[in-house]
């Protein structure tokens, strides 16, 4: 395979020349967002199986012909685990990628794992190991050393024989179209999007929260998430999440009670305490209606529920055993508990989890089939008139 490392508008064009027509392209990004918000861009990595090349963006001015290849619809983009790469393009451009394929998602609906990373599926597939040893890289300083770019090109070099080891795998077993719902999502603009109105629920502690305490929490959190945006900077240097939960659970009225907040230090106060305070007067008095549901919050639910959820998480188990697939790909237990306490509007009701398994688990729960010991083996079997 050749390889290039293109720091040039000339290298860069030969190297879309060469790209261009491919019916595949291998996609991986670097980049550090450890002092900001949005994650800087830093070096692409592009491969089509015969050529691999790391693309220097902070040496680049202009990318134009890149991005030609890039949203080229009659290609297929390639990642592993892309979601951050993907968010990248949107960020930058405000488009992405498609039609995408992703190996991470490929690889758990064919019970290689599930979330496996890069090199483990690299070493599973291809039997070779990669190294490791620049991990940590700042990726944002220059010049990058020899070791940094090979251990970056490793990351498409081998994508792309994985890529075509899944999709036959996929097509061997019938499941070629199961992931297109994912993989739309995957290239849907709405998922990358970051609407302060909804950061609340991306706060971490906040299940310990409820009622009017939530509405001050969506106020000081659409807050944050508005100041972060604007100043380019991450969200825990304006306000931690620990600090935005004792703010909502406290709900202080003066200055001197912002001090007794951990955490929150005196030039925080000195610069944004009349806004928090304003703030949290603002979300008290919001009528009940207006109070905001975390409908994420685990449902709360009695021992008879909590037997039924042991019973269809061992059935979700059979079901995926049965189709070689991780059960972590399918559902997790937090699902498995909404669906017995009556939420239809699930993951794994939808696409290729619903015909796998879900409609087997609402079967289990009316009753249509059960866990039976079949020839010294437990399986799901229809039951009876009369049992």
């Amino acid at each position: 395979m050749l390889e290039h490392h293109v720091k040039t508008e000339a290298g860069l064009s030969d190297l879309c020349d060469t790209l261009r027509g491919s019916a595949w392209l291998a996609l991986d990004t670097e980049f550090v967002r450890e002092k900001t918000y949005y994650p800087q861009f830093c070096l692409l990595q592009i491969s089509n199986g015969e050529v691999a090349a790391t693309v220097d963006p902070l040496q680049i001015e202009r990318l134009d012909p890149l991005l030609e290849i890039l949203f080229d619809e009659g290609i297929v983009k390639v990642f592993h685990a892309g979601r951050q790469d993907l968010e990248i393009f949107y960020n930058l451009w405000g488009r992405l990628p498609t039609p995408l394929f992703d190996t991470q998602l490929a690889a758990s609906l064919l019970g290689l794992g599930d979330q496996v990373g890069y090199g483990n599926l690299v070493e599973k597939l291809l039997d070779h190991r990669l190294e490791k040893g620049h991990s940590r890289t700042d990726w944002s300083r220059r010049p990058l050393d020899e070791a940094q770019l090979r251990y970056a090109l490793d990351d498409v070099i081998y994508l792309g024989d994985i890529y075509l080891e899944l999709e036959q795998r996929l097509r061997a077993e019938g499941r070629e179209t199961w992931l297109q719902d994912d993989f739309e999502q995957l290239g849907n603009p709405e998922t990358y999007l970051n609407p302060p109105q909804e950061a609340w629920k991306r706060v971490k502690g906040r299940q310990q929260l409820k009622g009017v305490q939530l509405a001050i929490l969506r106020e000081l959190a659409g807050w944050r998430e508005q100041e972060a945006q604007q100043a380019n900077r991450p969200k825990r240097w304006i306000l931690k999440d620990e600090v935005l939960t004792d703010l909502a659970r406290r709900q202080p009225k003066s200055s001197d009670q912002l001090g007794k907040i951990r955490g929150l230090e005196a030039g925080t106060i000195k610069r944004h305490g009349e806004r928090l305070l304003a703030m949290i007067a603002r979300a008290r008095e919001l009528p009940k209606s207006e109070w905001p549901l975390d409908k994420r919050r685990p449902p709360r639910l009695d021992n008879n529920q909590e037997a039924l959820a042991d019973l269809l998480y061992c059935s979700l188990r059979l079901l995926a055993e049965g189709h070689n697939i991780t059960p972590a790909a399918i559902a997790g237990r937090r699902e498995i508990e909404s669906l017995v306490a009556g939420e239809r509007d699930l993951e794994l009701l939808q696409g290729w989890r619903r015909k796998v398994v879900g409609s087997s688990l609402l079967q289990v729960l009316d009753g249509a089939l059960w866990p039976q010991m079949v020839s010294g083996r437990l399986q799901l079997v229809e039951r009876q008139a009369g049992d």
